[in-house]
């Protein structure tokens, strides 16, 4: 049986970790919005030098070979931009994870005592009715790791491919700058 105490700490627990994690989105909102001031006055900052350089062209051909170097470090700082949002948000969302998973945990461990103490106290003849409900909770407890697995292996193949992604999409943009 739960005591007073014993709920009264686990409200108090749940709600620091509720306050944690809230601080901690309100700390990824902050780099997502300083991310992008940054990425805003260096596209303000760029804009005015490209245009007083397209104030400067001569002929077509000047234009060509300023619009075509142009194109790989905008596809380079568009990469590496996303590369940092990517940062932000898994760095976020791995910690809400953790503390997911932290919390399930407890709640586990904090469900089988109940049950444990209500084996002890049982009537006599109910040990197969508490063997199928530790068994119940066992398999309930495999599932979520075989989830949690699949969820982080999800994760770690999204930031493979993103990487991926963004090292073809510089590549690329450099060999079609080179073939101008």
């Amino acid at each position: 049986m739960l005591t007073a105490e014993q709920i009264v700490a686990a409200q108090k627990a749940n709600m620091n970790t509720l306050f944690g994690l809230t601080a901690k989105a309100f700390e990824g909102m902050e780099k997502l919005v300083e991310l992008n001031l940054q990425a805003s006055k260096a596209a303000m900052a760029e804009s005015a030098q490209n245009a007083q350089a397209f104030m400067g062209v001569k002929d077509a051909q000047e234009l060509l070979a300023m619009q075509a170097a142009l194109v790989q470090p905008l596809a380079e700082k568009t990469a590496a931009y996303s590369r940092h949002v990517y940062d932000i948000t898994s760095g976020a969302t791995s910690e809400f994870t953790a503390a997911a998973e932290a919390q399930a945990a407890e709640g586990q461990k904090k469900f089988m005592a109940v049950v444990d103490n209500a084996a002890k106290n049982a009537p006599a003849g109910s040990e197969t009715a508490v063997a199928v409900m530790k068994s119940a909770v066992s398999a309930a407890t495999n599932a979520m790791e075989s989830v949690q697995k699949a969820v982080k292996q999800a994760t770690e193949m999204a930031e493979t491919n993103m990487n991926s992604l963004a090292a073809t999409a510089t590549n690329a943009t450099k060999t079609s700058a080179r073939k101008r």
